[in-house]
């Protein structure tokens, strides 16, 4: 798709993102998801948006920006110095479009609704993808479970992946090695289509000979909420937990250590805190903890159809 930014997502991308090229990122006071959110509501409160820090009105929003009771969201020598990216952002933006990737924030009609409805104001002010974004809001299953799983649970979770492609449902997961790579290419294997939730690497994944031809015919998206070339960090993989179940109508743990791992992590926070969807659990002829620990939480025995 043609990645035109809108003068709001523009703003959002200068003041949130690290915009970074190649494998060096400057160090930046950038504004957090946090205080983001706390920015956001300050500016509206003012009858002002994200794109007026880029106009006339870049002093009003600066301004807005040290009423906040919890200490000033945005300085506005911090706010010269990343708002002045203006280069930087072109370059990125060319860099993004090279590698098929396209970038959204809230108000743009590519962003996720789903997210949008189920997070409100705590959605993500900016999701980047590759691929199809249509397939966002068309629900699915989620499926997860731990990297080191064995054969058995692997070969059950293939033949989900595949009987969701014969049924036209999503498999939606995080492109983890094991079961989550695993549930999606089964079910873009056999025709169907899936949506890949990364913590990291979206462009590095992009790339994957094992999705381009999905991404190209339009069975695939993968998306992101941190900079397309971000690299691995334990609580980027863990915060992208919530957004996998966002965007399904239903989720799935194949396998789940106990009390350890972004598996158990991402549905104890489901059935505990955000209870966005059910969450099922498929059973072995040997329960396991981690399972029937879920099970007590409330999740729900998988039927094995």
């Amino acid at each position: 798709m043609k990645n035109t930014i809108s003068p709001i997502t523009q703003a959002i991308l200068l003041l949130t993102s690290p915009l970074v090229i190649g494998k060096s990122a400057q160090k930046l006071p950038l504004v957090t998801p946090a205080r983001y959110r706390r920015l956001a509501h300050l500016l509206n409160a003012a009858d002002l948006n994200p794109s007026d820090f880029l106009g006339d009105r870049k002093r009003e929003a600066i301004k807005a920006c040290k009423s906040d009771t919890k200490g000033e969201v945005l300085s506005e020598g911090d706010a010269d110095r990343i708002l002045a990216r203006g280069f930087q952002l072109s370059q990125a933006l060319d860099y993004w479009a090279s590698r098929s990737i396209w970038v959204a924030s809230r108000v743009d009609s590519h962003y996720p609704q789903k997210l949008k409805k189920q997070f409100r104001d705590n959605a993500p002010g900016l999701i980047y993808g590759s691929g199809e974004p249509a397939l966002l809001d068309s629900g699915g299953l989620a499926v997860v479970g731990s990297r080191k799983s064995d054969r058995l649970v692997l070969n059950a979770t293939a033949d989900i992946g595949q009987l969701a492609a014969q049924a036209n449902v999503n498999i939606i997961s995080g492109c983890a090695k094991g079961v989550d790579q695993i549930s999606m290419l089964s079910a873009l294997g056999a025709g169907g289509t899936a949506i890949g939730v990364l913590g990291d690497s979206l462009i590095k994944k992009s790339l994957d000979k094992d999705y381009r031809t999905a991404l190209l015919e339009k069975r695939l998206v993968l998306i992101s909420t941190q900079d397309p070339s971000s690299r691995f960090e334990t609580w980027k993989a863990m915060d992208r937990n919530k957004y996998i179940y966002g965007l399904s109508d239903v989720g799935l743990v194949m396998k789940t250590d106990y009390g350890s791992g972004g598996t158990w992590t991402g549905a104890v926070e489901q059935l505990d805190k955000l209870k966005l969807v059910p969450i099922y659990v498929r059973l072995s002829k040997r329960k396991t903890k981690g399972s029937t620990a879920l099970l007590e939480k409330g999740a729900i025995e998988w039927p094995n159809p």
